[in-house]
């Protein structure tokens, strides 16, 4: 007796097809992240979360008490004690992503190793950083005709940005049910920028244009990289209270890197901070991909309209960059404006590379790199606005 009630025990008995399925999403993005090299500091914790959320009887994520504390009808309701009470290991992690402290600690990080010099010494790159965010409204005014609710419709738009951390943030307060698909989505996008931005790079621009050399930047003194982090938090938090912890976060890390007297803090930030939450972050996030929250329609119509939030940024960046050379005496290569996504600096170096391919002397990764860190604002902020009409 007590043999069978150990087989009958064993996950194997207990599994359903569908945590099957689930469990082959979890080895293929595993592979993705291995073999491929796709996003793999954060697709491989995900896919690992995703793979451990999924193995019936292992009790690390209980998607019954998080259903609980979105309920506002439960007893449970916005409780933390009672998810503690019942919690596994993964719903502990992930009390760090509902409370929306792994994203801002990651833009600590991300601060810490961006060098904004480029954008101050071209500020007409925060416009093409501005306009990229265009996908993430145009998407969310398509995915929320499609039948979305207005908070889906955001959280699948903020894809657009192309910026992992803010669409974990803003989902995680909007459309928490679907963190799991929107996370896989945008680190997945992120990980095809090369394959995704040169056709739709190509499409929008001639010989010509691709091949536009642009002059040398000026140079940017340190007193402007230092006064830089403190003028852009203060603005954007007082206009738009919302997106205060991401660009707070954001310009914290940049300042500490940039005023040259905590130098141990920013090498922290850059290495041991971000390692540690990035796992955290991966595990956590992974673990909301259950068989029931991922395999349904909704799911389908997120990777599809990502996709397009995506698409549409590139584009957005790339035309505005055409129409500001009917104005402007010294013309900007149009391809810089593809780099407004956000994926830094992958966006930056696809517009060096689609340049090069049609003047080989072209060197434009310098000047990608303005609207491509302006684009971690303008995501930020777009997730602002949105967290201020949504939220």
């Amino acid at each position: 007796m007590d043999i069978i009630e150990f087989f009958q025990g064993m996950g194997f008995m207990q599994m359903t097809w569908q945590q099957g399925v689930m469990l082959l999403v979890s080895f293929f993005l595993l592979y993705l992240a291995i073999h491929k090299k796709y996003e793999p500091l954060l697709l491989l914790p995900i896919a690992f979360g995703m793979l451990l959320t999924n193995l019936p009887g292992a009790g690390m994520f209980h998607d019954e008490l998080w259903t609980a504390f979105l309920d506002p009808n439960s007893p449970a309701y916005h409780s933390y004690g009672a998810i503690l009470k019942g919690a596994g290991l993964l719903d502990v992690l992930y009390i760090g992503v509902k409370a929306g402290v792994y994203p801002c600690l990651i833009f600590i990080g991300v601060g810490a190793m961006t060098d904004f010099g480029p954008l101050i010494a071209n500020p007409k790159s925060l416009i093409l950083g501005a306009a990229a965010q265009i996908g993430i409204f145009v998407t969310f005014l398509c995915a929320n005709w499609m039948g979305f609710t207005p908070a889906e419709a955001g959280s699948i738009g903020i894809i657009g940005g192309a910026d992992g951390p803010t669409s974990i943030f803003l989902t995680s307060k909007l459309a928490p049910h679907l963190l799991g698909p929107i996370a896989i989505a945008a680190y997945s996008y992120m990980a095809l920028v090369p394959v995704i931005q040169p056709p739709i790079m190509r499409a929008l621009t001639t010989k010509k244009e691709r091949a536009i050399k642009m002059g040398q930047l000026r140079p940017v003194s340190k007193t402007e990289k230092i006064v830089f982090p403190i003028i852009i938090t203060a603005i954007v938090a007082l206009i738009l209270p919302d997106a205060a912890p991401l660009i707070g976060c954001l310009m914290l890390g940049n300042l500490m890197k940039e005023c040259g007297v905590v130098e141990r803090l920013s090498k922290t930030a850059q290495n041991e901070l971000m390692n540690i939450v990035v796992i955290f972050l991966g595990l956590s996030v992974g673990a909301t991909a259950t068989a029931s929250s991922f395999l349904t329609l909704k799911t389908l119509g997120i990777l599809t309209m990502g996709i397009v939030a995506f698409s549409l940024g590139t584009a957005g960046g790339v035309l505005l960059a055409k129409f500001m050379n009917l104005f402007l005496k010294n013309k900007i290569n149009p391809l810089i404006g593809s780099a407004g996504v956000s994926a830094v600096p992958m966006a930056a170096r696809v517009s060096q590379t689609v340049g090069q391919e049609e003047n080989p002397s072209n060197f434009l990764l310098m000047h990608a790199m303005g609207p491509n860190v302006a684009g971690v604002i303008g995501s930020a902020v777009a997730a602002g606005v949105l967290l201020t009409m949504l939220g």
